[in-house]
């Protein structure tokens, strides 16, 4: 079948790919001596699943890339944990409770000194932060769009897809944007890792698919995307494409490290993108999406609320000085909010799981 190579390359090669690089054999640093003598390493708390981990193991390349001493034996320790959104693949992310279900077990072992710092995909984590931790650096970002993956490869737009096809996502965001395009296309809820939602594809349970191509392409599996959609037909998540490195606020040797791989771009776009969210008060039911990028020297903003089914949207689009970038953010949100009207807030909050989703989960 079409994805079957490519899952099943991924992973046989998961191993080796993850594997930590062949490391020098040079005397300990001082920097991780503990009282004891022993070595003290830099423990990266990550999910579990391929895309997280390479994400971590980003991560550790780019700290080995700017701090040599962490390519000594035992300088940086992977920990893998497992959280509530892994845990539980029958239920829709809203009917589990939305926020923090891919951050909280993360967030736990942080603040109980577990591991120093936690690699997250920006989507996923909430606007706020528990006290005691900051989230000071967003790695490089990539492409933010979201890819279309068709069975046969031939469908290259939502708009050529048939009446009445079927398309498999977990995102509220997606489903609203591709009703509004064609109301007789049915969203199924579509959850499991990027080879498990791929498998489904190959096996016929949906016509199409939507992923973000940051994602396949970290692992790379870009191959897999038919066509990679634009903003006009389908607007990303807030922080799309994006990884936040957190640690605890008092950590002064974690926080020299992610300092020092921040890439102020991204966190200036990020944060520009959270404050739109954050303003909104956006919750698992409310189908959101925000984009920001510097444009010739500008922030370039574009936001978009809509109702589940995609029988209402709301759309701004805002642009100003680097600077503002937050508070541009905040402004989209409050002007869509405004827009919108309370009403539209509290039928979000009214409605149940299955009246948003309409459908059941496959």
């Amino acid at each position: 079948m079409k994805f079957s190579s490519a899952i099943s390359f991924l992973l046989v090669g998961t191993a080796a790919a993850f594997a930590p690089a062949p490391v020098s054999q040079r005397s300990s640093s001082a920097l991780f001596m503990a009282e004891e003598g022993e070595i003290k390493p830099l423990r990266i708390g990550t999910r579990g699943s391929p895309l997280a981990l390479a994400q971590a193991y980003e991560t550790r390349r780019r700290l080995i890339e700017n701090f040599p001493e962490l390519e000594e034996d035992g300088a940086i320790e992977i920990c893998v944990m497992k959280t509530q959104g892994d845990m539980i693949l029958d239920k829709s992310l809203m009917e589990l409770g939305g926020k923090g279900l891919f951050t909280k077990e993360l967030d736990t072992a942080l603040l109980g000194d577990e591991v120093d710092i936690c690699v997250h995909s920006m989507k996923d984590v909430p606007t706020w932060l528990p006290d005691g931790t900051v989230l000071p650096c967003n790695l490089p970002r990539e492409d933010t769009n979201d890819a279309f993956i068709t069975a046969n490869g031939e469908i290259k737009t939502i708009a050529d897809l048939p009446d009445h096809s079927v398309i498999g996502t977990a995102s509220l965001r997606r489903q609203a944007q591709i009703l509004a395009q064609n109301p007789t296309l049915k969203c199924v809820n579509f959850r499991g890792n990027v080879q498990t939602r791929l498998r489904k594809l190959d096996d016929g349970v949906v016509d199409a698919t939507l992923l973000a191509i940051a994602g396949l392409k970290r692992m790379e599996m870009q191959d897999c995307a038919t066509a990679v959609l634009e903003w006009d037909e389908m607007l990303p998540a807030v922080a799309q494409g994006a990884i936040g490195i957190q640690c605890r606020s008092d950590d002064e040797r974690s926080l020299k490290y992610i300092d020092a791989l921040n890439h102020m771009d991204t966190h200036v776009c990020v944060n520009c993108e959270r404050a739109f969210l954050e303003a909104l008060d956006g919750n698992c039911k409310t189908p959101i999406a925000g984009q920001a990028r510097i444009v010739d020297g500008q922030i370039l903003f574009r936001g978009l609320i809509a109702m589940p089914d995609g029988s209402v949207k709301y759309e701004t689009e805002k642009t100003g000085a680097i600077e503002d970038a937050v508070k541009i953010g905040k402004e989209a949100g409050e002007e869509l909010k405004a827009q919108a009207g309370d009403k539209f807030f509290e039928m979000m909050v009214e409605m149940s799981p299955q009246q948003v989703l309409g459908q059941l989960t496959k």
